[in-house]
């Protein structure tokens, strides 16, 4: 229940980032936004896992201390070029395509999650494919209210899905073996450096005009969406299967809708209400154990 909880947060937090991320877009490239937003997370991270260590009791810190350095910084390294390329496909699709495609789009990860999750050996019962396929539907109905067509921003958004299918699977993997704060503050420095390559050749060196006008958006990303949210994803999907967490975190599309109700004045249809239903309804689903196998017993 903790770790869905805490996923339940990371969707809220991502959910409303898609306000700010529109509003910052105004003002300053997909990868100058990305590059701020990852070192703003990253340097907030940095005094944040100095004070947790102050809370930990000594076991825990000396436990710590015996995990592999070079582990976690492998499994920084990874998350942050995998999380720096989906990031900027992301940013770069919406350019070319509608919000609500690249919403539903994006969240197919809920579908290639699983799949992907087949060849690494990690098996999904019948509740939780009847609650994968209840989301697609649910964001379906959420995001996609216009006549469906292929455009090049939707390639960019599905090798986003891709992307960060496959960073979910990297953090299911390396998230065990590391210290989740300093994984995550790992992760966002790498980000932000491979973002700042692309924004230097691409769009230049932001004026600081543009990124003061930006600042409230690329705060908001920097400071919640990557350096609280991410982190918090890290931290719950230690021993949690990833399928579910993937359509966990897939609700970050009914409250990016939420958001723009409450925050930009946009009015849910019945529609989209029953999108955002069918979506708890799937989570729901997705959280019933499945039943053990009875060992059929010896007879005498």
């Amino acid at each position: 229940m903790k770790n869905v909880l805490l996923l339940l947060l990371t969707a809220i937090i991502w959910g409303f980032a898609f306000c700010a991320q529109s509003k910052g877009m105004e003002h300053v490239g997909p990868f100058a936004f990305n590059c701020l937003r990852s070192l703003i997370g990253a340097l907030f991270l940095i005094p944040c896992y100095h004070f947790l260590d102050r809370l930990k009791p000594s076991y825990q810190l000396e436990a710590e201390r015996k995990l592999s350095r070079k582990v976690l910084l492998v499994g920084g390294i990874c998350c942050g070029i995998v999380f720096s390329v989906a990031s900027c496909a992301q940013q770069i699709g919406i350019k070319y395509t509608t919000v609500g495609k690249a919403g539903f789009i994006t969240a197919t990860y809920i579908l290639i999650v699983p799949l992907l999750g087949l060849f690494m050996g990690k098996k999904c019962n019948m509740y939780i494919w009847l609650g994968v396929g209840l989301a697609v539907i649910g964001l379906y109905l959420l995001c996609i209210t216009e006549k469906l067509t292929i455009q090049k921003g939707d390639l960019y958004v599905l090798a986003c899905a891709f992307l960060f299918s496959l960073h979910i699977l990297v953090i299911d993997y390396f998230s065990p073996k590391c210290e989740s704060v300093r994984l995550s503050c790992i992760q966002f420095l790498v980000a932000g450096i491979l973002c700042s390559i692309p924004m230097l050749a691409v769009e230049g060196l932001p004026s600081l005009s543009s990124v003061l006008a930006a600042k409230y958006s690329i705060l908001y990303a920097g400071i919640l969406s990557s350096g609280v949210a991410y982190t918090l994803q890290i931290i719950a999907q230690k021993d949690f299967n990833p399928t579910i967490a993937s359509l966990i975190m897939s609700l970050e599309s009914t409250f990016a809708v939420i958001g723009g109700w409450l925050i930009l004045n946009q009015k849910l249809t019945l529609r989209e209400f029953f999108g955002c239903a069918l979506m708890f309804i799937a989570i729901v689903i997705a959280q019933i154990p499945s039943r053990p196998q009875t060992k059929p017993q010896p007879q005498e």
